[in-house]
């Protein structure tokens, strides 16, 4: 492997890693989300079934 080919890997390698690490910090910071409207627990609807299709 060349000198770029390896400065190209650990640089993709610490971006893939580094945004992995980001996120899971960001959500051990923020677990829940708090901005959401209320409801939609229990949005049991009579007419909304599964769509059968014929194949």
């Amino acid at each position: 492997m060349s000198t770029e080919a390896i400065l190209m890997m650990a640089v993709a390698m610490v971006i893939i890693w580094g945004g992995l690490i980001a996120s899971i910090m960001a959500l051990r910071a923020r677990p829940d989300r708090t901005d959401l409207p209320p409801g939609g627990e229990d949005d049991h609807r009579e007419d909304a079934g599964i769509i059968e299709h014929d194949t």
